[in-house]
C-alpha cells in the first residue's frame, strides 16, 4: 500500500470540489523586491522590479463583460444598475455549493427588497446549471463560465472549480469584495452588506 505524502493529500483535497472548504485565499501582490545590487541604476531597478498583480477591490469598477445564463441570454454587466450580487461558487449540487444557494433562495425575498439581483457563476454547462436550479427551486440565474468571468473577478481557478468568492456591485462598482465565504451565513452577510450600500 502506497503513502500518500502531504503534497498529495492537498492535491486530493483540492479536487474534491464543493464540499465545506474555505476558498482559496485571494491573489496578492508580488513579494517585496530584493536588496538593489551595488552599482545598478534607477533604470535598471525599474525593469527588474517584480510587477504588482491588481487584484479586483472594494471601490474599483466592476469588469464591463458580458455573461451568458443557463438560459442562453446574454447579460451585460455594466447595463446592470442598482446592487448586484455575483457569487462564485465551485460546483453544482454539491455540499457546500448547496447549503450557499439554499441560503440565497430562502432568503430571496429579503434580497429582493434590498433591491438585489443575484447571479451564481461557475464553470458547469447550461444544463447542470438548470438541473441545480430545478432541484432547488432557485429564483436566480446561474453564469455559465470559461473561466472568463472568474478571470475578469481575479477568482483562483483550480481545473475546472472556481473558488468561493462574492461580489456585492452597486451602479458597476464594487461596494463588497468577499475572499473568504461561509455558505451557510453568506445570504445574511449579503443582506447586511447591502443595508449599508
Amino acid at each position: 500500500m502506497y503513502k500518500l505524502t502531504p503534497p498529495l493529500v492537498l492535491l486530493l483535497v483540492s479536487l474534491t470540489g464543493c464540499g465545506e472548504e474555505k476558498s482559496a485565499p485571494a491573489p496578492t501582490a508580488s513579494a517585496a523586491p530584493t536588496q538593489k545590487a551595488a552599482g545598478s541604476s534607477a533604470a535598471e531597478d525599474e525593469k527588474t522590479a517584480p510587477m504588482e498583480q491588481k487584484v479586483l477591490a472594494e471601490g474599483d469598477a466592476a469588469p464591463a463583460i458580458e455573461m451568458t445564463l443557463q438560459s442562453g441570454e446574454k447579460v451585460k454587466l455594466a447595463e446592470q444598475k442598482g446592487l448586484v450580487l455575483v457569487y462564485f461558487y465551485p460546483k453544482d449540487d454539491t455540499p457546500g455549493c448547496t447549503v450557499e444557494a439554499q441560503g440565497l433562495r430562502d432568503n430571496y425575498a429579503d434580497l429582493q427588497k434590498a433591491g438585489v439581483k443575484v447571479y451564481g457563476v461557475s464553470m458547469q454547462d447550461a444544463a447542470s446549471h438548470k438541473a441545480f436550479i430545478e432541484k432547488h427551486e432557485l429564483p436566480f440565474d446561474l453564469v455559465v463560465d470559461d473561466g472568463a468571468v472568474a478571470r475578469a473577478f481575479d477568482v483562483p481557478v483550480k481545473g475546472e472549480f472556481a473558488s468561493r468568492h462574492s461580489f456585492l456591485l452597486k451602479d458597476g462598482k464594487v461596494v463588497k469584495a468577499w475572499r473568504q465565504v461561509s455558505p451557510p451565513e453568506h445570504a445574511k452577510d449579503v443582506l447586511a452588506a447591502a443595508g449599508e450600500a
